[in-house]
């Protein structure tokens, strides 16, 4: 059951970690705090402190996962 709802699922199988690494190979730090306007991409630069509030705010990890998709069209 739970792979039928996963296999409509874009992102499934790519970890949280693998978005915002690539997000920030392909735009860099500045790119990614002016389309997505949260503390850790454009004060507090890192991968770590990024997955720790995109866990915290489900707003911000949609805005960051719809970005994603687009980027990579996936």
């Amino acid at each position: 059951m739970i792979l039928e709802n996963q296999k409509n699922n874009p992102l499934h199988g790519i970890t949280l970690e693998k978005i915002v690494t690539d997000l920030h190979a392909h735009y860099g730090w500045d790119k990614l705090g002016s389309f997505v306007r949260i503390d850790c991409f454009i004060n507090n630069q890192s991968i770590s402190s990024s997955l720790k509030l995109l866990r915290k705010l489900p707003w911000a990890r949609k805005k960051v996962e719809d970005l994603y998709l687009k980027t990579f069209n996936k």
